[in-house]
């Protein structure tokens, strides 16, 4: 037992903190006992608090927060969508979902605001695997009942995002899964046309603009727009996967804006409830949302457009227009790729094959998986969550937030430095594939 006060002087008793031993327990008893041992690779650290870019462990510990998997474009608990939050949440949390209820009405509007020209049309989810099931949906209602997903992409693990997302390992365990799904490589796109043609009026394609969970992987230039068109030519449906890339992650609002595509859904999540909640949305044209105007309750969840969710959306797109986070995630992106890419060629000589990115989005490719997940220890030791790619596992991959200060900057890059220079040092012992 913990014997505690309040300003006032009144103590009170309490359940004794926990520590690291009692939640790894749990994590065991009650959660993942692969979650726990994954845990104790980093040291059973626990996380109670976050600020900005920076989080704190039980024992006092901060940590740079280059982590996250694009969630924090805008920094932990960002004190405009927090008071947003905080207000509804002392006002009308949860709707009924029967009568009008005003803030996924203003939610909608500002999320249309700043989406391409032609996606006026929202359906709110709570996270992005549910986004993408309403854009397949929306593909089958229009009668594209074949999917096209690109290799190394990453869509999300209910069934039909997990049908999409090309990865055995994630996959094996639930098959049979949806049928007619076909995985093509991401940015071929003459074997995008051979399939389309093969299937004209068909074929639902989705993809992402920059593979996150592929391992930070670039298209060629022009390849987004390529699809785009080939789509149209063969009378497709077409699927933009923003869930991690959309809402500055690039140094654009979106990454279809980087060659103007206009899809018929678009994807949204991660960082659309400013770090504070989970929701996510699709974007759909009129006419692709044209079945989910027939009937109210072809589509629907219980949580779908709940005003505590609808609050933090409004708020975190202000807070991306009036800081001016796309341009600071541009302006962030182009200091610290360069010097992460000179620092790991330095220190990596034979061990690191690739440095890559765009915006906040870098990823770090080394020589096999285990090296990558030496990295993101040695990285953590010294003071810095970053994440491994569950579709590219060679890949150590850095989302930070648009609010790093030029400090948290030099933070990262001495930090990165140390990080590597340990794993040069131990990775002559390391077991042949890999620990």
């Amino acid at each position: 037992m913990t014997i505690t006060s309040d300003p006032s002087g009144t103590t009170t008793a309490g359940p004794a903190p926990d520590t690291e031993a009692d939640i790894l327990a749990l994590y065991r008893a009650r959660l993942s006992k692969g979650r726990a041992t994954l845990a104790e690779l980093f040291g059973s650290h626990m996380e109670v608090a976050s600020a900005g870019a920076w989080l704190t462990t039980s024992d006092g510990e901060q940590f740079l927060n280059c982590g996250g998997y694009g969630v924090f474009i805008m920094g932990a608990r960002h004190p405009r969508v927090v008071e947003a939050v905080q207000h509804q949440l002392h006002t009308h949390p949860v709707a009924t979902r029967i009568l009008l209820e005003p803030t996924v009405a203003r939610a909608a509007e500002a999320l249309a605001a700043v989406a391409p020209q032609g996606l006026e049309r929202v359906h709110f989810a709570l996270s992005g695997t549910e986004a993408v099931e309403t854009g397949l949906k929306l593909a089958r209602a229009h009668g594209r009942t074949r999917i096209v997903s690109m290799l190394g992409g990453y869509h999300g693990k209910t069934m039909g995002a997990l049908s999409a997302t090309a990865k055995a390992v994630y996959q094996n365990p639930f098959r049979p899964l949806l049928p007619d799904v076909v995985h093509l490589p991401y940015g071929d796109a003459e074997a995008l046309r051979t399939e389309l043609a093969a299937h004209p009026g068909e074929v639902c394609v989705i993809v992402e603009p920059v593979q996150g969970e592929g391992g930070v992987v670039l298209p060629p230039k022009g390849y987004l727009k390529q699809v785009e068109e080939l789509v149209r030519e063969y009378e497709g449906f077409l699927v933009l996967d923003e869930v991690q890339t959309g809402m500055g992650r690039l140094g654009e609002w979106w990454g279809a804006d980087i060659d103007d595509v206009r899809p018929d859904v678009m994807l949204v999540g991660k960082a659309l409830g400013g770090g504070v909640v989970p929701v996510s949305a699709a974007i759909a044209t009129k006419e692709a949302f044209r079945p989910f105007d027939k009937d109210p309750y072809v589509h629907t969840g219980t949580f779908s457009g709940q005003p505590l969710l609808m609050a933090a959306v409004q708020a975190a797109i202000q807070v991306v227009q009036e800081e001016r986070l796309v341009t600071r995630a541009t302006d962030i992106g182009a200091r610290l790729l360069p010097e992460i890419t000179a620092i790991a060629r330095r220190n990596l000589p034979g061990l690191v094959t690739d440095v890559r990115g765009r915006g906040l989005l870098i990823g770090v490719e080394l020589a096999e998986p285990g090296l990558a997940g030496e990295l993101l220890i040695e990285l953590f030791n010294h003071g810095v969550v970053a994440n491994h790619s569950m579709n590219g596992s060679a890949v150590v991959r850095f989302t930070p937030p648009a609010v790093l200060t030029e400090v948290d900057e030099r933070f990262l890059l001495d930090a990165f430095d140390k990080a590597t220079r340990d794993l040069v040092r131990m990775a002559p012992t390391m077991p042949e594939g890999g620990s």
